[in-house]
């Protein structure tokens, strides 16, 4: 079987040598997203407005193979403090609803560029 790379150029370029997803079969492996602003690569402010942003990030990678949030059966959250529990899972139900994907929560002693919270995806393709 082979791993395709799934390219988003709407997409925030990545921080480090990886691809934005990888297709696997019926899998869509999204890596971890971050807050940041694809037009000016810049970190969004609040860890609301960084829950919303990495979402969006998420999506932008999902839509370019037409895919959406929908799809994901699986998230991990990173968070560097537990107290920003509450503001995410806010955010995230506004994204998402019943059945919710099944998720994992991880408090983290940093995330890249100073990130407080960051989220990967699995998709499912049907």
């Amino acid at each position: 079987m082979n791993n395709d790379r799934i390219v988003a150029n709407e997409a925030p370029k990545p921080v480090g040598p990886y691809s934005l997803g990888i297709q696997a079969g019926k899998l869509i492996f999204c890596s971890g997203e971050i807050g940041t602003d694809p037009k000016t690569g810049k970190l969004v402010h609040s860890v609301a407005e960084q829950t919303e942003r990495a979402l969006q990030n998420v999506e932008i990678t999902l839509k370019s193979i037409g895919l959406s949030l929908n799809s994901i059966v699986k998230t991990t959250i990173y968070l560097i403090d537990v107290k920003d529990f509450e503001q995410v899972n806010e955010v995230y139900a506004k994204h998402f609803s019943p059945p919710y994907p099944a998720r994992s929560t991880v408090v983290v002693a940093a995330i890249p560029k100073g990130a407080r919270v960051e989220i990967d995806a699995i998709a499912l393709i049907d």
